[in-house]
């Protein structure tokens, strides 16, 4: 199976543009590129029955983040308020991410 191609990273804040959850922005917990989804902190939060174990004695039912599609988020450039594409940027040598809106360096 191929690995999808992403511009989005781990830690980096995206916006939900389709779905249950659109319009809602997250911090980006974990990229799955082998399955093309990624995790984003408090969106699409599922319930899990989960039996007790050392590190949760008490077990029950606990939330937690599932993984969304690739596709239906947008990377989310914090300076101009916008979902945004990005484009690619050489700076001191390094090549960085750039907000095509503002043209805010992205982390």
């Amino acid at each position: 199976m191929a690995l999808a191609k992403t511009h989005i990273k781990k830690d980096d804040t995206v916006m939900v543009i389709t779905g249950k959850s659109a319009g809602n922005t997250g911090k980006v917990l974990q990229v799955l590129p082998a399955s093309g989804k990624v995790i984003v902190e408090g969106i699409n939060v599922v319930k899990r029955h989960t039996k007790p174990t050392q590190k949760n004695p008490q077990g029950g039912i606990m939330d937690k983040p599932a993984a969304i599609d690739l596709s239906n988020v947008m990377l989310y450039c914090g300076k101009c308020k916008k979902v945004t594409r990005i484009s690619m940027k050489t700076v001191d040598g390094k090549l960085v991410r750039q907000c095509k809106h503002c043209g805010e360096i992205l982390k």
